[in-house]
């Protein structure tokens, strides 16, 4: 019982972890359409700015505010300078320019830190806790936190807020949007912003437990992107549900199965689940009118 229990809570800490990234995803995506790839290096700017505030002597949580509002400005330049030059573009295109972004990120960021492995201490130590004999670090409960958290504010800010239904105006139909009022720029900004805050944050709270380099960007993308589309793309209810059970299928699979396994049993489940749902667990069916 207690191995089990290990197990889960080892898959909800990284799986709100993959949540977070998702998260991200589901913002641009309601904005805009398009698929982030970028999405996994704010994740780890997160964490870079903030061990290098913190071995520039700031206070912990000072280095993490400013390294989510650095990573915010820098969601901000990469739509500014990125997206918006190529508007009008095919999705694809923009796509490719989020991989090429993604790329300038990863290495500008060797460049500036090196390649060595990064991290700094826990916000609330490092003492485990131990619950019927399981063990979870108190870092691990900031990190669900953070997820559920952040999924509560995006689900207010979407259906309880004029500017949350604007971004979802400017999805549907830009031009519309544009008719009726909707400053779609201001939208696009506001949403990159978010999103790269979204992922810094995640950044933040995981490199305690996981540690950081320049290169750890990838991998959180491709397992964010797999736990939105199993949720269902651009539903925030679906990126917290998809990447908790990303987390608990990686871990449960390594557990008792392989750690080589896991990334493949995970994609496996998740194919499985898109082949008969298209749309994801929580997406909304497409309908065409011929």
């Amino acid at each position: 019982m207690s191995e089990l229990l290990q197990f889960l809570f080892s898959g909800v800490t990284v799986g709100a972890v993959y949540a977070l990234v998702a998260l991200g995803f589901t913002i641009i995506y309601n904005a805009s359409d398009v698929v982030n790839f970028a999405q996994g290096e704010f994740v780890m700017l997160g964490g870079m700015l903030t061990f290098a505030g913190s071995a520039a002597g700031l206070p912990l949580l000072l280095a993490a505010v400013i390294a989510i509002l650095a990573t915010a400005a820098m969601g901000v330049l990469m739509n500014k300078f990125a997206i918006e030059p190529a508007r009008g573009a095919p999705v694809v295109s923009l796509i490719i320019i989020t991989i090429g972004a993604s790329i300038f990120i990863r290495g500008g960021t060797q460049l500036i830190f090196g390649k060595q492995i990064h991290t700094y201490p826990s916000i609330s130590g490092d003492t485990p806790i131990r619950i019927m004999g399981a063990t979870i670090l108190p870092q691990s409960l900031w990190v669900i936190l953070g997820a559920v958290l952040v999924f509560i504010g995006l689900w207010l800010f979407f259906t309880r807020t004029l500017l949350g239904r604007a971004v979802l105006a400017t999805s549907n139909n830009r031009l519309a949007a544009q008719l009726v009022g909707i400053n779609t720029n201001f939208v696009m900004t506001l949403s990159f912003a978010l999103s790269a805050g979204i992922g810094a944050l995640a950044g933040v709270l995981i490199s305690p437990i996981t540690m950081t380099s320049y290169d750890v960007g990838l991998a959180l993308a491709l397992k964010g992107f797999a736990a939105a589309m199993l949720g269902g793309m651009g539903n925030p209810k679906g990126a917290l549900v998809g990447g908790l059970l990303l987390g608990l299928m990686e871990a449960l699979t390594a557990g008792y199965l392989s750690s080589q396994y896991k990334d493949a049993a995970a994609f496996i489940i998740i194919l499985a689940v898109l082949f008969f749902m298209p749309q994801g667990l929580f997406g909304r069916k497409s309908t065409e009118r011929v």
